[in-house]
């Protein structure tokens, strides 16, 4: 028998390699693409090996590197199967957020790009046309964190949304997204500092924050895009002091200490 030769070899283990990776970006064009819902079901395993003519291990890879982006499940037992998911803002938040630990990004640098993104989407909102009805819904958020204000977990989730419906009502998808991931980790920061520490009651400073929100909707309401802009600032500036003094200084501390 002869050997076969050493880049054809090669050739042929690229090949395998290839072709797991290949299975997944068809997938995912399809999910992407909507032709594929949301809690749709490919099938179960057997199906899919026959629909692309490939090994089950090759399948498997693939269906693994979907499972890890989000975008399916596997469902295991006989009523089980592979389970579509279409990708959201939460799912980029998270991968972000695994992104800034690898490098360690201090929790600063985080804060530092929400302060600058935030006062701008303000100045939009105060300038639309339709200011008047972004000032109630901003209103609104901010009940719904009163409602939780003893809860630091729960404040901290309800002032997330606040922040990053904030950010949506400016009307530009990509900014809204940038605003979501970075509020997945700022979120945790809140609930972190939010904590009673050596007895003393962190409310007060909860209900500080949300006077302020208070203010910027007044100004949103008036259609003050200068005097709103100015304001959340100011805010940002001072949410910044209040985060940055505990534990806490880079995403992997706050992941690993404060949730």
């Amino acid at each position: 028998m002869v050997a076969q030769p050493r880049k054809a070899q090669n050739r042929d283990r690229a090949a395998l390699r290839e072709k797991p990776q290949r299975i997944a970006d068809e997938l995912r064009q399809l999910i992407v693409q909507g032709e594929l819902s949301e809690g749709e079901s490919l099938g179960h395993e057997p199906d899919l090996v026959e629909r692309f003519g490939v090994s089950r291990p090759s399948l498997r890879e693939a269906l693994r590197i979907l499972e890890t982006e989000g975008l399916i499940s596997v469902r295991r037992g006989v009523l089980g199967g592979i389970v579509v998911h279409q990708p959201d803002q939460r799912m980029t938040a998270r991968t972000a957020a695994l992104v800034l630990q690898a490098r360690n990004v201090p929790l600063a640098d985080v804060h530092a790009a929400r302060s600058l993104l935030e006062p701008v989407a303000v100045r939009i909102i105060a300038s639309a046309r339709d200011h008047s009805s972004a000032a109630a819904e901003l209103r609104r958020l901010s009940a719904e964190q009163l409602e939780v204000i003893d809860d630091p977990e729960a404040f901290g989730n309800a002032n997330s949304r606040f922040h990053a419906r904030l950010v949506e009502l400016a009307g530009n998808q990509t900014l809204g997204i940038v605003a979501e991931m970075l509020n997945e980790i700022v979120a945790r920061a809140v609930a972190a500092v939010s904590q009673p520490e050596g007895g003393k009651d962190t409310t007060e400073t909860r209900l500080r924050g949300l006077r302020s929100q208070a203010r910027l909707a007044a100004l949103v309401e008036a259609g003050d895009a200068a005097g709103a802009e100015e304001h959340w600032k100011e805010h940002m500036t001072i949410v910044g002091k209040v985060l940055l003094t505990q534990g806490a200084r880079t995403v992997i501390d706050l992941m690993q200490h404060h949730y």
